[in-house]
């Protein structure tokens, strides 16, 4: 094989962003496109809320890359090391190196378990969980129904991660489970949050709060980061943001929610911001140095929450401007934050937050979204995986508020 390829445009991750940016710069009419994935599977990571409570099970979450890598697309199965943007080029884990004359980066973010001590050698024992991996998922699910009472201790870590509503979307699930199953008298909710407020978008907030956290006797620590487990002991360790005081709490049982970063190989690359983040303009997601590079998704640094229905309204933006950009004009089209989080608050229940940058409102429906529905619990479970599978991730569009 080849160590040095060219492709004209060259997408850097197999995930939803990458795969269906790939298919709308082919449906366009570029011909010479190439995906750097090395994964041979794709995780449909928002149905891991619902195998942690049980609704469905971890396989109906994952494909087969080879099955959604869209036609005419070559796969280049291998990883992104390092970028040389100056020369337009980079170079792979595997030693390939590939020259582009347009790139597109959108490799996701890295999972950091090993940065609270005591975590990665846990996770997925003793009461220990999350939903935060394919490998760890299904412990969530055993850890709930085999629960007997006691602590349910649930952590959100300082953002950015992707999701940020999912640590408290299962901590819901848990607790309408342990009422049901008549072992809500016998148990203690308590979510250990390090944001100042249960969601950023202030009418959500107060939703979910009057709604559900309130009614239901959820205990909430706000600026409380978890910074160590002790599982010999079954005690986590909390420090408080604003005093730097320490908390030992026992548990019975954790879902535990890793930080999250950007990934090591753009941290030290001139393609990241200081934080490591792809380093776009929020606006246009074109590079602000270098024009012939673009960035989408979770790895960039836009700052809105990281979730596919972020991507979902990012994509035709960062499609037309690239398209533009290689037909030799400049950006036309811009993206307003537009992202959306389904909180999923019981079994049968849902919040649908949808908002933008200014972290306003853009509902999608002629209701109020910030009451608990079950048609949008239906929306979640069936209608969005297919927007997923069929449209996100072939390059069609799906409208979404102030959208065509």
């Amino acid at each position: 094989m080849d160590s040095k390829v060219h492709h004209r445009v060259v997408v850097i991750g197999g995930g939803a962003a990458g795969l269906g940016i790939a298919a709308r710069v082919l449906h366009a009419g570029i011909t010479d496109v190439a995906i750097v994935e090395p994964s041979d599977k794709h995780y449909y990571q928002p149905f891991w809320t619902f195998v942690g409570g049980g609704v469905v099970s971890r396989e109906q979450s994952v494909k087969p890359m080879a099955d959604l890598i869209p036609k005419g697309a070559t796969w280049i199965r291998d990883a992104a090391a390092e970028f040389d943007p100056a020369n337009n080029s980079l170079k792979t884990q595997g030693g390939k190196e590939i020259s582009y004359d347009y790139l597109v980066v959108c490799p996701g973010l890295q999972i950091d378990w090993d940065k609270i001590p005591g975590v990665k050698e846990a996770v997925g024992k003793d009461g220990v969980c999350s939903n935060y991996s394919y490998d760890t998922v299904n412990t969530t699910w055993e850890n709930i129904r085999n629960f007997k009472g006691g602590n349910a201790v649930f952590t959100f870590p300082p953002p950015p991660i992707k999701c940020a509503g999912a640590p408290q979307k299962i901590m819901y699930l848990a607790e309408d489970h342990f009422r049901k199953h008549g072992l809500r008298d016998k148990s203690r909710i308590i979510f250990y949050c390090a944001t100042p407020t249960i969601f950023s978008v202030p009418k959500y907030a107060i939703s979910l709060m009057e709604q559900v956290v309130k009614p239901r006797h959820i205990e909430v620590h706000f600026k409380h980061n978890l910074v160590e487990l002790r599982p010999a002991s079954k005690e986590a360790v909390f420090k408080n943001l604003d005093t730097g005081d320490t908390i030992v709490q026992p548990y019975d049982m954790i879902h535990v929610v890793p930080p999250m970063s950007a990934p090591d190989f753009l941290k030290k690359s001139p393609l990241g911001n200081e934080g490591g983040w792809v380093d776009v303009s929020k606006d246009t997601l074109q590079h602000v140095r270098y024009p012939n590079v673009f960035g989408i998704g979770d790895a960039s640094s836009l700052p809105t929450s990281k979730t596919a229905a972020a991507i979902r309204a990012q994509s035709p933006v960062l499609a037309a401007n690239l398209l533009s950009v290689m037909n030799g004009g400049q950006p036309v089209a811009k993206y307003d934050g537009y992202t959306s989080c389904p909180l999923i608050t019981g079994y049968g229940k849902l919040i649908l937050a949808e908002f933008d940058y200014d972290l306003k409102p853009q509902e999608t429906f002629p209701f109020d979204q910030g009451k608990e529905r079950y048609s949008m619990y239906l929306l979640k479970r069936y209608i969005i995986p297919a927007i997923y599978w069929k449209g996100l991730l072939k390059g069609y569009q799906w409208p979404h508020p102030g959208k065509a």
